[in-house]
């Protein structure tokens, strides 16, 4: 389908000035329409996503390619004679920040790669908790109200997916990611701004995410859904294969403390739409399982503490 809906794209250097009102509006309707919104002017300093971007691609060509090149001998993936639909065709590490780093574990990082994640996870942290205000402010919630929830007696969970998308040389046969929701809290997504490939599922049709340069693309998890009551919503989004070019993907997630206690906030809840309560870590649980099956289903079991109990996970999935 030809895209014609335009994305939303919010300009933050806007609250501050006369135009406040309207880009409030527009993040509130991308919250409750999209689940998705692009951000540019945020603050986060262009030379250091630059740096980034480089060194990431970097790493890449040199720690990941073979390991990730060696993957797809194993599994029979050089020639995608038949449709794929149980791998992904991405690259991936991950970094945790909340409550433990482990950065200084991962293998093969130079030192420069290192202090420049370290510094680009501390402002992306601050610009989610920002962003989690904005919402609140929005909602009508008070200031800090969906921070405090996240925060459990713990604090929050934060940690970075750092992905590369190879060329595929039959995009129609397999995914760069199957198609799900995001089970956690608020994500920003840096992305390249070259080669495109997320797109989410917006009135029955995949919609393009476009590739701005140094915009940060922020999407709502199903947390933000149950707390809110289904005003705002989590979105089913994918990574679609491309031919050419490699697709550098660093998505870093603000999520609830492992002991968060999640439930629609009193102000939003109604009795004609009925959201359930849970500990994160336990809905982490039967995530695992189930990532890339609807979200419904979850949420009604989780309505049931025995549904959680009796799953045995087929997959695991990196909680931060």
């Amino acid at each position: 389908m030809e895209q014609t809906i335009k994305f939303p794209v919010v300009n933050l250097s806007k609250l501050n000035g006369e135009e406040r009102d309207q880009t409030m509006a527009l993040i509130n309707d991308a919250c409750e329409n999209w689940g998705f919104f692009e951000i540019v002017n945020h603050g986060l300093p262009h030379d250091l996503m630059d740096n980034v971007e480089k060194m990431t691609k970097e790493h890449y060509k040199k720690s990941m390619e073979q390991k990730f090149n060696d993957m797809l001998r194993s599994k029979g993936l050089e020639k995608l004679e038949t449709e794929v639909e149980d791998v992904d065709w991405e690259s991936t590490f991950y970094l945790r920040h909340l409550p433990q780093s482990n950065l200084y574990d991962i293998p093969d990082m130079s030192d420069e790669y290192r202090t420049a994640m370290k510094d680009f996870g501390k402002r992306l942290e601050n610009l989610a908790e920002d962003l989690l205000d904005l919402l609140c402010e929005n909602l009508g919630l008070e200031n800090g109200y969906l921070k405090k929830v996240f925060h459990g007696t713990k604090g929050p969970t934060f940690g970075t997916k750092v992905s590369n998308y190879p060329p595929c040389p039959g995009p129609e046969m397999i995914k760069g990611l199957r198609a799900h929701t995001d089970a956690g809290g608020i994500i920003l997504l840096f992305q390249d701004d070259k080669v495109s490939g997320l797109q989410l599922l917006k009135d029955g049709d995949w919609i393009d995410v476009p590739p701005l340069n140094h915009s940060i693309v922020i999407n709502l998890g199903d947390q933000l859904e149950v707390i809110t009551n289904g005003k705002y919503k989590s979105v089913m989004h994918r990574v679609v294969t491309q031919k050419e070019g490699n697709r550098m993907s660093i998505a870093s997630f603000y999520n609830p403390g492992s002991d968060a206690e999640i439930s629609p906030a009193s102000s939003l809840a109604s009795k004609e739409t009925e959201y359930p309560s849970f500990v994160f870590d336990d809905y982490m649980k039967l995530y695992a399982g189930v990532k890339f099956q609807p979200k419904e289903p979850r949420f009604e079991a989780m309505k049931n503490a025995t549904a959680v109990t009796e799953l045995n996970p087929a997959a695991s999935v990196e909680t931060f």
